[in-house]
């Protein structure tokens, strides 16, 4: 089987898990393949002096550093470059760089886990506070909410920079006809809205896609969701867990505890020994199987820290001292 036959038929087992089986073979595959087809992953592998066809279990899968995003071109293809993702990083950080030869492939994968979590998009009006994505190129959850808007059937959906005035009218609005509503905004300017405006909209998804961008200073999750329940007048405060380097995203329905799709999973990593996973419920830094990153690499060892539990749900916690702010990162919890 010629090398992109062998990609396309990985995509199609990848969105066709159902099972925990399903998903480990699937690993697998994806892991013998990125360990062959990806320089950067093979000689992090090789230098480890670990052996791929001696791999037997998604367990023992090695997890490439999130760093080499930015120093390296994480490439398991050899075609060309469809479209490059770059995270916002600040001022005098280098940027990663998510190298994507198939845009398909994460619109199947934001697609499908939308789907699963929140419905059909074309019955509902999306609103996106998202200004300090959209005065930057290159954000992978703009492109998102682009395909989403897009795809919405509702005459409102739409972007709000920094209009908050016309945001609190169109809300009343949809909320008056009964329409099913998400706003996705940034944390900072989710904030700085419901210090303008209070509304009581109890069926309104509020999602916040984390990170105060240097607008504000960083508060816990707690203070933070409890200030956004009260100035919205929801119960809960939803939240999306995605990055640069990951083509696929996890969500909450609220209280920080993130679920992902069926071909993404959490692990946990010692924070003593990196090469070492350990149990549930135990505080470790968290390394992401994300299967849609078929040609890049699907095994991250990200900067964040976390608590997985026995449903392979999970909880983010923080970050690793002196780890570099990146642009999707979640709230220091």
């Amino acid at each position: 089987m010629c090398i992109f036959a062998h990609v396309k038929d990985l995509i199609n087992q990848i969105f066709s898990i159902e099972t925990k089986e399903q998903f480990e073979k699937a690993a697998l595959k994806v892991f013998k393949h990125q360990a062959k087809n990806c320089s950067v992953y093979h000689e992090y592998i090789s230098h480890l002096r670990i052996k791929p066809e001696e791999i037997s279990s998604s367990d023992h899968i090695p997890y490439l550093p999130i760093s080499f995003f930015k120093s390296h071109n994480v490439l398991s293809s050899t075609e060309e470059t469809e479209i490059t993702f770059s995270s916002s990083g600040t001022t005098g950080m280098s940027q990663s760089r998510h190298l994507v030869t198939d845009v398909k492939v994460y619109e199947q994968s934001f697609n499908r886990a939308f789907e699963q979590f929140y419905g059909n998009p074309e019955q509902t009006c999306f609103l996106a506070l998202l200004p300090s994505y959209l005065e930057r190129d290159g954000s992978s959850l703009i492109y998102m909410v682009d395909a989403l808007l897009k795809q919405s059937r509702h005459k409102d959906s739409g972007y709000f920079l920094h209009n908050h005035d016309d945001l609190f009218k169109k809300l009343k609005e949809l909320q008056a006809s009964g329409q099913k509503t998400i706003l996705i905004g940034v944390t900072y300017a989710l904030l700085d809205f419901v210090e303008q405006h209070k509304i009581t909209f109890p069926e309104l998804v509020v999602m916040e896609t984390g990170g105060m961008k240097g607008k504000r200073k960083e508060m816990v999750r707690e203070e933070l969701h409890e200030i956004l329940k009260n100035g919205f007048g929801v119960s809960a405060i939803h939240s999306e867990y995605g990055m640069t380097e990951l083509l696929s995203q996890a969500y909450s329905y609220g209280n920080g505890i993130f679920n992902c799709p069926p071909w993404m999973k959490i692990n946990l990593r010692d924070t003593n020994d990196p090469l070492s996973l350990i149990a549930n419920n135990k505080t470790g830094g968290i390394n992401v199987i994300d299967l849609a990153n078929v040609n890049s690499c699907s095994f991250i060892a990200t900067q964040d820290l976390g608590r997985v539990f026995k449903d392979g749900s999970f909880e983010v916690l923080g970050r690793f001292d002196n780890a570099d702010i990146r642009g999707c990162n979640l709230l220091i919890g």
